[in-house]
């Protein structure tokens, strides 16, 4: 079989490397490159903004809340088998989203989109870590992290180019030759599953933190618009609470639930995921606002905002390799504290920057977020995955990849809801403010936004400092 002449191969661990990386590129790719497409996708389709950014806010919603369900399919089906199911979800997700031609199909077809997109995202960590010797763990991971940079990066300029020669659907027909490489590359490569658990699935318990998760996530997404003491926002996270403890209580009742409640007494395996939520959480605040305050307040062409933010995922692509293969060596303590202090020090100079920030001030502060983002999460990564159970690599996957996006959810909402307090308080009284007093009002809540985001990662280094120092 070839399948067998590929595994004698010396280089075989790095061909399964390629393959999460195909699913690591594409799922983080979509993510950026649909928001350059909601523009013409609103005038195409005959919607308003407020249902159009449903395209966007259901793929978020729906693969934030399965990640913790697929990562523990991959533990019981085969991670091989739940990878190449998310391949298939999403390349079929991508064919009919570009062929959809109403908005409620669109954001349906996003939805499936979404579940393939989860497949990948919380399987990807398990199987590189299942791989690669503890020796190479951290590199290798680092390199996922590049490729999800370079996801990032890459994302609205492919996105722009698309949707500007070929139209929209374009943005979603892309996915479609990479996302049949990359299942080939499943069938072909990747090795067949063994010794899998014969276990149940937790239906229910699935259920119930997926409704939990969505509801809680509407709240944070939707806070700033319905007014965070609006019935409609207590009702969310009242329901979302209730449905949680609901869903903890389960878990402990049953023999085998869709979440092992005991992993978290493990204190690398926590301490690395809560340092995480807040360092996604703390980049977040940045990554919303930064784009306003370049375009609106400095008046910079999409062009150079576009390459000023390009700063950022260009340093930490560079830096995260570098820092995993260190973390092999030098373990995570010392590389995830200086990383978290050093992306606190970046926010902290961009809630600085004034009217007459110069180019390369504004440059600097985001690559030194970006180099502190790439000392972080290579050894953040290799530590949360290192510190549990072969057998628990998927749920551990899935719970890792869900901080991620929890903490840009978090994030988002954190900063639109500093930025709009503050400015609707620096306005109060005024029937008519001049445009500088707009001005000084976005100003203060833009700053205030970014300390807070700073403060989140310091707390993130103080929490890095006393984590286990050496894998469980």
């Amino acid at each position: 079989m070839m399948q067998e002449r590929l595994q004698s191969l010396s280089y075989y661990k790095w061909l399964i490397f390629g393959v999460v990386a195909t699913g690591s590129f594409m799922a983080t790719m979509t993510s950026s490159i649909v928001n350059v497409g909601l523009p013409p996708i609103t005038a195409a389709l005959h919607t308003d903004i407020t249902t159009a950014q449903w395209v966007v806010t259901a793929y978020l919603l729906v693969i934030t809340s399965l990640l913790p369900l697929m990562g523990r399919l991959g533990d019981i089906w085969g991670r091989r088998k739940v990878y190449g199911f998310g391949f298939i979800g999403f390349t079929a997700g991508s064919l009919l989203c570009g062929i959809a031609n109403s908005i409620s199909l669109l954001i349906g077809f996003r939805v499936l989109q979404a579940v393939g997109a989860a497949a990948l995202m919380a399987n990807s960590m398990a199987i590189v870590t299942g791989s690669f010797p503890q020796s190479e763990r951290g590199k290798v991971l680092g390199m996922i992290g590049t490729m999800v940079a370079l996801g990032s990066l890459s994302g609205p300029g492919i996105g722009g180019l698309l949707v500007e020669h070929f139209g929209w659907h374009s943005i979603f027909f892309v996915n479609i030759p990479v996302g049949l490489l990359g299942y080939a590359g499943v069938r072909v490569i990747l090795p067949v599953d063994r010794d899998l658990r014969q276990e149940k699935i937790d239906y229910l318990g699935a259920v119930l933190f997926t409704t939990s998760i969505v509801s809680f996530l509407l709240a944070l997404s939707y806070g700033t618009e319905w007014g965070w003491t609006s019935l409609a926002t207590v009702t969310c996270v009242s329901f979302a609470l209730i449905v949680f403890i609901m869903f903890i209580w389960y878990e402990t009742k049953i023999d085998q639930p869709m979440l092992e409640l005991s992993i978290f007494k493990n204190k690398a395996f926590s301490a690395g995921n809560l340092a995480g939520f807040l360092s996604f959480t703390a980049m977040f605040t940045n990554t919303m606002l930064l784009p306003f305050f370049l375009h609106d307040v400095l008046a910079f062409a999409p062009a150079k905002t576009g390459l000023i933010m390009s700063a950022f995922p260009l340093v930490m692509a560079v830096t995260a390799p570098v820092s995993g293969t260190l973390s092999d060596k030098v373990g995570p303590v010392t590389l995830t504290t200086v990383g978290l202090g050093l992306m606190a020090l970046g926010l902290l100079l961009t809630a600085k920057l004034q009217l007459d920030a110069t180019l390369w001030l504004i440059m600097g502060s985001q690559a030194l977020m970006g180099l502190g983002n790439g000392l972080f999460q290579s050894p953040n990564n290799n530590s949360v995955m290192s510190s549990v159970e072969p057998r628990q690599l998927g749920v551990a996957g899935g719970i890792n990849a869900l901080a991620r996006n929890f903490g840009m959810v978090c994030g988002t909402a954190v900063a639109v809801s500093i930025l709009e307090y503050r400015r609707a308080a620096s306005l109060s009284g005024l029937s008519q403010p001049t445009a500088g007093q707009q001005v000084a009002a976005f100003m203060a809540g833009y700053h205030e936004a970014l300390m807070v985001g700073a403060c989140l990662a310091a707390v993130g280094a103080l929490i890095s400092f006393k984590r286990t120092r050496k894998p469980a």
